[in-house]
């Protein structure tokens, strides 16, 4: 037995269902992904469109990430699989280092490192992948690639499939059907620094029309105080600074005492530091 996935860009809407499968089966963290969906956009304006490429372990024939594990954490199954054992993990991150693919990531509670598996515990039962169940498309395919009967081995005989990295001389398990260069070579295309939906300062969904109304609230210049003089008179004055006042207190000058203390006997004077 060897088993291999293909993706079959053709079908592929982006929906992330695979994503969230393999992160309910296996309890990835957030923040790390066994499997993700990288998309692309290609072309100028207005004659543009989206790719979309599952990336994951390419569960490699000669996998760099087994050779390089000094502890054997790393290994390939009779079946093809390459599975990994938390147990003799060190954390040395070497397998991160040697797999061309950036498969393999480090545990953030228990520090050691993990990937894709293929979902070794539901094949071992006769079931296929998580990803492979969940997909609306049918544009993941799993499966025994030596035997003719099944569909994998059927569509890799029929159609044309591309690999990433061939020049790494891994042997990689993982093809794509009509897989674009663009997507496929992480040099190909520019990175964004950021996603889709973060790049929305202003607010998102029912959001947005509060975020508006905030942003012209900030806009508006503050309000001019009027002040009246004794004459009935008035005037404008600037905003109140925001500096600190000096405020001193004096005695005022009364001529008797009985007309001091009508008048509250003091009164504040206050001077602008």
């Amino acid at each position: 037995m060897n088993y291999g996935f293909i993706i079959d860009n053709r079908k592929c809407i982006g929906c992330h269902a695979c994503t969230v499968a393999c992160k309910s089966e296996h309890e990835v963290p957030v923040g790390v992904n066994r499997t993700w969906v990288k998309y692309i956009e290609k072309g100028s304006f207005p004659d543009t469109r989206r790719l979309f490429s599952v990336m994951r372990c390419n569960h490699c024939a000669d996998a760099p990430c087994v050779e390089i594990c000094p502890v054997t954490a790393l290994f390939t199954r009779k079946d093809g699989i390459v599975d990994f054992d938390d147990r003799r993990c060190i954390g040395c991150k070497a397998c991160t280092q040697a797999c061309p693919y950036d498969a393999l990531y480090m545990h953030p509670d228990t520090h050691t490192s993990a990937k894709c598996n293929y979902c070794s515990h539901r094949v071992d039962i006769g079931l296929e992948p998580a990803c492979v169940n969940v997909c609306p498309e049918h544009a993941i395919i799993s499966g025994d690639m030596d035997n003719p009967a099944t569909e994998i081995s059927q569509l890799l005989a029929r159609e044309a499939v591309s690999v990433r990295k061939p020049e790494k001389g891994t042997n990689p398990k993982l093809f794509y059907i009509d897989g674009d260069k663009a997507s496929l070579d992480p040099t190909a295309a520019n990175p964004d620094t950021d996603y889709m939906w973060a790049s929305q300062s202003s607010g998102v969904g029912h959001y947005a029309k509060f975020a508006e109304e905030k942003k012209r609230e900030r806009n508006i210049s503050q309000p001019v105080a009027i002040t009246r003089d004794r004459g009935g008179a008035s005037a404008a004055e600037p905003p109140l600074s925001k500096e600190p006042r000096r405020v001193s207190f004096a005695s005022a000058p009364s001529p008797s005492i009985s007309q001091a203390s009508a008048r509250t006997g003091v009164h504040a004077a206050v001077s602008e530091t």
